[in-house]
């Protein structure tokens, strides 16, 4: 958590498409929009304090008030590095959950007013085994789900504020948007916790069935290039028969056969003979 001090205030909103911050996380974001790169202009100008607030639809590109989530992430500033196509590269720390109590009259960028909410330490008779059953939970999770590394799980496994252990998880976690926010919006650390375990089983119930459906058909897959294999090997053999002195003699006993007349189903008899002789 930041030294600097965290008030209620006035601060210049920088909307995200497709990615909610949580506090107690470090993320890298791109920002492209003339009104975002102005908001990170006066944020800079200023306490390097800016509002990362998520829009709630992502494929908008010119996005109004109306078109963002009113609980965001506070965040410090970290780095800011324009680049030379025009767009700024920053690295943000969330420090805090605020709402949006209302929004300023500037024009050049989103600016509003916004409350600090503090953590909700509810049920703490509860907290510590609600952490240890996420703890394990998200292990499980990483376990199953191969995009996260290792490393991951070892950094998270030496969180000991349980705060910053929901949101960190939380953000690791293969959720929709609307899920993310929601984990945002929970201000008792209890439920946030109690929800994360339930997205996690449910994560992990999903996962479960992609590994069985992915043992299934490799599993058909490798009983199809064997299945391949063994009758190339059977046209390899029968090529070397077939061009050996028995095979010329298979085959001159084969016409002799249809050549001498005889009835319907002697005939096929005798093919058949001399298929299994073959």
């Amino acid at each position: 958590m930041t030294s600097e001090k965290i008030t209620d205030g006035i601060y210049p909103v920088l909307p995200l498409r497709d990615i909610v911050v949580y506090p107690h996380v470090v993320v890298p974001l791109f920002v492209g929009r003339d009104k975002s790169i102005a908001a990170l202009d006066e944020a800079v100008a200023n306490n390097k304090q800016v509002l990362l607030i998520a829009q709630t639809d992502s494929l908008i590109d010119t996005p109004y008030t109306g078109d963002l989530y009113k609980i965001g992430t506070l965040a410090n500033i970290l780095q800011l590095l324009k680049l030379p196509d025009g767009t700024v590269k920053i690295l943000v720390e969330g420090i805090a959950r605020a709402k949006v109590l209302d929004w300023t009259q500037s024009t050049s960028f989103f600016e509003a007013h916004a409350e600090i909410l503090p953590e909700k330490n509810d049920r703490p008779d509860e907290i510590e085994v609600l952490t240890r059953s996420v703890s394990d939970q998200f292990e499980n999770y990483v376990r199953l789900n191969k995009r996260i590394g290792p490393e991951v799980l070892v950094a998270v496994s030496q969180i000991k504020d349980p705060e910053k252990l929901a949101d960190v998880i939380a953000t690791h976690l293969a959720l929709k948007l609307e899920q993310k926010q929601k984990l945002l919006e929970i201000t008792s650390l209890a439920g946030r916790l109690e929800t994360l375990f339930a997205e996690m089983e449910k994560e992990i119930g999903v996962l479960n069935v992609e590994r069985k459906i992915r043992k299934r058909v490799k599993r058909q897959m490798e009983k199809s290039q064997r299945e391949y294999y063994l009758n190339e090997q059977m046209k390899a053999i029968q090529k070397e028969l077939g061009d050996s002195e028995d095979g010329g003699e298979m085959a001159e006993l084969e016409a002799k056969i249809k050549k001498a007349g005889f009835p319907k189903d002697v005939k096929e008899k005798a093919l058949g003979e001399l298929k299994k002789l073959q």
